[in-house]
């Protein structure tokens, strides 16, 4: 090949990647330009009060839909999840309530890194006290009474499919402001002998009441569901390979996701309901990877969030392995149910 020849393919192949490396950032620009205005076709959105202790049983959970409004806590009528959703002004990355008390994980955007705070809340979604967040916020979760709050954040790494991350889990008392910033620092009970081991991490707390909760404990390559005792400040295994409990509204059955060996590396986990008496597992409907902690919309009914369009939506299955997974609501995630 001639060096004309050379020079001139050399010179298209440039041309040709600054012409894909061009197409691709204009995309990415007009893909983010439109997220901040709202979509034709989308959910109707309008700006108002929001209160945890409304009357009548609502959903209130984090907004993604295109717009202005875009990551606000927003709410629905339980009973008529696509009517028109009324937003707050209130953005979070994480979110959960229970008993009019509210927990918001917010990212802080600094000129050269985003820190991160957990903010908790009155009914009428106003600060109460604001502690700061070791990491990349990932669980919240308030227990019924209101009384107590917990959050889970990644001190490193950013994702729970690998090994190599670091979780940090703290616990609230909203009455007297008592934190436990680390729930590594309680003594660990694994198959009923004392316990302890430098690779452990918790993370993804389900209240019982405001002593009694659930969590996942990761040690030795592997996952187990443990009871905790906040009084006490023990973890005690119960059943393994469980990640992200969350506890039925009767207090009887643990949903979960659950590390499949048929799964892919990237995409590992399947959606389980455990028997708290009997121990007995029981798969969902649901087929594909889930990486929530699930919510209980009822004794019967579970809600997850799913990868859509420009975030997630929230979809449903029932409990007990019978029915097929439906999506019950568009562009939504961190979803809680009151009233």
């Amino acid at each position: 090949m001639k060096n004309s020849t050379r020079l001139l393919v050399l010179l298209l192949a440039v041309v040709l990647l600054g012409g894909i490396g061009t197409g691709a950032v204009l995309y990415a620009a007009d893909r983010a330009d439109r997220r901040d205005h709202e979509q034709a076709g989308g959910p109707a959105v309008r700006t108002g009060p929001v209160s945890l202790r409304a009357p009548g049983r609502q959903l209130v959970f984090r907004n993604l839909a295109w717009g202005p409004h875009r990551d606000e806590i927003a709410t629905v009528p339980a009973d008529r999840p696509d009517g028109e959703r009324t937003v707050s002004g209130l953005k979070c990355l994480r979110f959960h309530a229970a008993a009019g008390t509210g927990i918001c994980l917010q990212a802080v955007h600094g000129a050269l890194d985003d820190t991160y705070r957990t903010v908790l809340l009155d009914a009428d979604l106003h600060e109460r006290h604001v502690f700061p967040a070791a990491g990349i916020p990932t669980r919240a979760r308030v227990s019924p009474s209101g009384r107590l709050a917990a959050w889970t954040v990644f001190v490193s790494g950013d994702s729970y499919a690998g090994t190599d991350f670091s979780t940090r889990t703290a616990i609230v008392d909203t009455g007297s402001w008592a934190l436990d910033d680390n729930l590594e620092t309680y003594a660990i009970v694994k198959d009923g002998h004392p316990y302890q081991a430098h690779d452990t991490n918790i993370w993804g707390v389900t209240f019982a009441d405001d002593n009694r909760f659930y969590a996942t404990l990761a040690t030795g390559g592997q996952t187990y569901l443990v009871q905790g005792d906040v009084a006490a400040r023990t973890l005690t295994t119960l059943h393994q390979n469980v990640e992200c409990p969350s506890l039925s509204p009767d207090g009887t059955r643990i949903a979960y996701k659950k590390r499949a060996p048929e799964a892919a590396a990237d995409a590992p986990w399947r959606l389980y309901v455990l028997d708290l008496r009997t121990m007995t597992e029981t798969r969902t409907a649901e087929q594909r990877n889930i990486d929530d902690q699930v919510l209980w919309a009822d004794d019967r009914t579970l809600e997850y969030s799913m990868p859509g369009d420009f975030g997630a939506d929230l979809w449903s299955t029932p409990a007990d392995g019978t029915g097929a997974p439906r999506q019950h609501l568009g562009a939504a995630v961190s979803p809680a149910y009151l009233g």
